[in-house]
C-alpha cells in the first residue's frame, strides 16, 4: 500500500496519475466520497460518488479500510476494492489525506509506505488552489486555512517530496516506489531463487 498525501494543491493527485501511468503493476484505491463530482470527474474513476446514507450503511458494515471528514464531505477506502489486488500481488496508489493515513498505519504495518508531499512555499499552494479553477474564492480560502494543519502531520510519513518542480518530484516518488519494491522483504521467492543461484542452476 503506497499512500500520498499532502495539503490540497499540493500535488499529490498529479503524481499519482504519473505513477499510475507508468506502471501495470500499481492499482489505484478509488475512494467512495459524499462531495459532488466536479466538472470532468468520472464515476468509479476518479471517486465513487454515493449519498450520506449509502456511505454510513458502508460504515456500520466495517466496509472501509480508512474513512475521514475532510470539508464537510466524507471520504472512504473501500476494502472490497484493495484486498483482492495485495492478496494478488499488485501494489495499491492511496490519495488520501493524513487522518487516511493514520488509520492505514494502524491495520497496514510493514505493507504500508507514506509519502507526504509538500508545496515549495505557502504562497505557491495558494497560487496553485487558484489556478486549478474548480473552487470558489471561499474554498480555496477554506483550503488554505486547514493547510497548516494538514502540513504539521508531515513528521508521520517515511518519505517527504518538497514538489518545486513537477518533473524532478515524479522522478522522486518514482525513486521511492522502485526502492520500496526492492526491499528484501517485498522479494517473493528471493530465498529460493538464491538457493538456486548457490547450487549452480
Amino acid at each position: 500500500m503506497f499512500v500520498l498525501s499532502s495539503p490540497s494543491g499540493a500535488g499529490k493527485s498529479t503524481l499519482a496519475r504519473s505513477l499510475l501511468a507508468s506502471d501495470d503493476n500499481l492499482s489505484m484505491s478509488v475512494s467512495a466520497t459524499t462531495r459532488p463530482a466536479r466538472e470532468g470527474e468520472v464515476d468509479g474513476v476518479d471517486y465513487h460518488f454515493i449519498s450520506q446514507d449509502e456511505f454510513g450503511l458502508m460504515l456500520n458494515r466495517d466496509a472501509f479500510l480508512e474513512h475521514a471528514k475532510v470539508f464537510d464531505n466524507y471520504y472512504g477506502s473501500p476494502s472490497e476494492r484493495v484486498e483482492p489486488i495485495l492478496d494478488s500481488g499488485g501494489d495499491v496508489l492511496f490519495d488520501i489525506d493524513w487522518q487516511g493515513a493514520q488509520q492505514l498505519t494502524e491495520t497496514g504495518g510493514s505493507d504500508l509506505v507514506k509519502v507526504f508531499i509538500l508545496p515549495p512555499s505557502k504562497q505557491e499552494l495558494e497560487t496553485r488552489l487558484k489556478k486549478r479553477a474548480s473552487d470558489t474564492a471561499e474554498v480555496v480560502a477554506g483550503r488554505m486555512a486547514k493547510a497548516n494543519d494538514e502540513i504539521s502531520h508531515f513528521a508521520e510519513y517515511d518519505y517527504i517530496i518538497v514538489n518545486r518542480d513537477l518533473d524532478e518530484a515524479k522522478a522522486q516518488v518514482r525513486a521511492i516506489l522502485d526502492a520500496e519494491r526492492l526491499k528484501r522483504s517485498r522479494q517473493t521467492g528471493l530465498s529460493d531463487f538464491v538457493k538456486q543461484i548457490q547450487e549452480g542452476l
